[in-house]
């Protein structure tokens, strides 16, 4: 038991790894004993979280932008550059976008798509070959970071966001079933009201937003870091296209 939740050895790329789920993503993997690669769109945030983060173990920034091809094939150079294997990938790279259903543009589609739906499906796909590596001694794992709007109808208009999350929660499964072959563990995460960025909600009005939680209260860096812990470690090798919902209750009163 004392190593069951152990990443020890373990080298974990996490795309919008500078804030966020992400980087509570990171900081747990970190504490766990893992490397960690973290990789976002602005090189600076990418450098700063990394300068904090380094103080929990081995971190290192490959900035890139993953909402394209030649983000991706930047992101799997420089990764190839450091390493030959990858043990833990974690798609959480993501955007969102709302505005009224007669309003609501193509261009809010095709960025939140792009990078919630499309680009975990190529970035693991470019990474395969390291995956299959990370996985000669024990299992590889893949987390994606979906969403409870992916699972029951949020009231904000947020089309595009909440159909690329539905849709990677099904897209988990589809790979799960082809990667576990190569011993690659494929999950999802769908994380509820966590403070960040994106949920600037959770974040400002944590109060009113915590009353609307059978939990009473908002995400914390912990309750993330050990949802992710658990997939990646040896605890989650017999877990395999699952969706875990981290999210106080939220679903059962939607």
């Amino acid at each position: 038991m004392n190593t069951l939740f152990s990443l020890a050895g373990r080298t974990a790329l996490v795309t919008g790894g500078s804030r966020g789920i992400g980087r509570m993503i990171a900081a747990g993997f970190l504490q766990q004993g893992a490397k960690v690669y973290i990789s976002s769109r602005k090189a600076a945030a990418c450098d700063a979280a990394v300068a904090e983060l380094s103080a929990l173990g081995t971190c290192i920034a490959l900035p890139a932008d993953v909402s394209t091809p030649a983000g991706i094939a930047a992101l799997v150079a420089a990764y190839s550059a450091r390493e030959s294997r990858l043990d833990i990938l974690v798609n959480n790279a993501g955007a969102a976008w709302g505005a009224p259903f007669d309003e609501f543009p193509e261009a809010g589609w095709d960025k939140v798509v792009d990078l919630n739906l499309k680009s975990p499906f190529f970035l693991t796909q470019a990474l395969h070959k390291l995956l299959i590596a990370g996985a000669a001694q024990q299992p590889a794992k893949v987390i994606n970071i979906a969403s409870i709007d992916g699972q029951t109808v949020n009231p904000q208009e947020t089309y595009s966001y909440a159909a690329s999350k539905s849709g990677l929660i099904h897209l988990s499964k589809r790979m799960a079933l082809r990667l576990v072959q190569d011993n690659i563990i494929v999950n999802a995460i769908c994380p509820g009201a966590f403070a960040s960025e994106m949920n600037r909600d959770a974040r400002d009005h944590a109060d009113a937003v915590a009353a609307r939680i059978p939990a009473r209260r908002v995400g914390v860096d912990d309750d993330m870091a050990a949802a992710a812990i658990y997939l990646a470690s040896r605890a989650g090798d017999y877990v395999v296209g699952t969706t875990l919902t981290v999210d106080g209750g939220v679903n059962l009163v939607r």
